[in-house]
């Protein structure tokens, strides 16, 4: 069984490839595909958050109720309620929605405000594991 920082270090990693995969959708002209890993980078950035707090969570998509947990540890994440907000619906929308179709505005806004995300929950955490 994996230990918590074992743990935390996954969440980080996916959420690192998942920047990587938005910076590089969005450079292919996939917008819907960068507004997805937006969404999901900032979701395993609060995951990793809450994991290294021993925080328990649902398996959610719902950014608003991940920062809502990670508030009652910090309440600075508060701060990021209007950033999630709009970023959540990706993570099913983006998939599934034939009709979505973001422009290049709405994209640089999701990798904005996931990249806002990443750096919040990042300043928050230990540089090493057990730090």
């Amino acid at each position: 069984m994996k230990d918590k920082d074992d743990l935390v270090q996954g969440w980080l990693r996916k959420a690192a490839s998942d920047v990587i995969a938005m910076e590089a959708t969005l450079r292919a002209g996939s917008l819907d595909g960068a507004c997805f890993h937006a969404q999901q980078a900032a979701e395993k950035y609060l995951k990793a958050y809450l994991t290294r707090g021993e925080i328990t969570f649902p398996y959610t998509h719902n950014l608003a109720h991940l920062t809502e947990l990670c508030a009652g540890v910090d309440p600075e994440f508060q701060s990021l309620s209007a950033l999630v907000a709009g970023l959540t619906p990706y993570a099913v929308r983006s998939r599934y929605d034939h009709s979505f179709w973001p422009g290049r505005d709405v994209a640089d806004e999701a990798v904005t405000a996931a990249r806002k995300v990443r750096d919040f929950v990042l300043a928050r955490m230990p540089s090493e594991p057990n730090g």
